[in-house]
């Protein structure tokens, strides 16, 4: 079986693949602090409650967060005695390698997020995710990524606004029943809500524009169902892109050393 993780700023998610479908999902906080038997210690009692017996012989890994990258490779290495892939390293091959500036990095994230949605849908995509950061990336027609847009997150933006602002009160992130406020949580809602809505819908139109061509755009990342409330910008909300993604690059890279 195969472990995929995906490591986030704020979240890592832990997903089980039995050559067939995804059999379990677990989701902790991010923390670089954490160590290898922690996460044993964690992963194997939640295997064992869901009642999972097989062996993890594969494990694949995406990580924004270059510190917790070490420990998850112990984790592989000691308890499940492989060697794991991460995702953006130089053993770690693409189905198709990205176009961008030369000594530019690209977050393994969104390479992910390229090839999933390459799969799923083709060329000539716009993946919008909603994490940390809100992230657009420009999938070409072969299935290369070709660059993309980065803006601050929903949360993120909430948690500035209310660092800056004193007397402004933290609000949660939901669809507001009206665009005009008649108090301050719902002002501050109203404002991130439709803000959002308008920024998504704003730069998947200048992408279009730039692209000259139809687009496709898919959203994926924990508040995509949100928005998709308040736009038909979208062709479709995929809730398991980013492991769809990793199951893919792993398979890639077995069948290329097999071949």
């Amino acid at each position: 079986m195969l472990l995929c993780i995906d490591c986030g700023n704020t979240n890592t998610v832990f997903s089980i693949w039995d050559g067939h479908l995804f059999i379990a999902t677990w989701r902790t906080a991010t923390d670089h602090r954490q160590t290898a038997d922690q996460y044993y210690v964690w992963l194997s009692t939640l295997m064992n409650l869901k009642g999972i017996e097989a062996t993890i012989s594969d494990v694949i890994i995406s990580s924004t967060v270059p510190r917790v990258v070490f420990n998850l490779r112990v984790l592989a290495d000691r308890y499940y005695n492989c060697r794991p892939l991460v995702v953006g390293k130089p053993d770690c091959d693409l189905p198709v390698a990205p176009r961008v500036d030369q000594g530019t990095t690209v977050g393994p994230d969104r390479l992910v997020n390229t090839v999933a949605g390459f799969n799923r849908y083709g060329g000539d995509l716009i993946v919008v995710d909603f994490g940390t950061a809100t992230t657009f990336d420009v999938v070409d027609s072969d299935g290369a990524y070709i660059g993309g847009v980065i803006a601050p997150g929903v949360n993120t933006s909430l948690e500035a606004l209310h660092m800056a602002a004193a007397a402004l009160p933290h609000v949660d992130v939901t669809k507001p029943q009206s665009a005009i406020g008649t108090n301050t949580v719902a002002c501050i809602q109203s404002g991130i809500y439709w803000g959002y809505v308008g920024l998504v819908e704003g730069i998947v139109r200048q992408i279009r524009i730039e692209r000259d061509r139809p687009m496709k755009v898919i959203a994926t990342g924990g508040l995509a169902s949100l928005f998709d409330q308040g736009t038909d910008i979208f062709d479709s909300v995929e809730d398991d892109l980013t492991m769809h993604g990793l199951m893919l690059i792993n398979r890639h890279n077995r069948e290329r050393a097999s071949a």
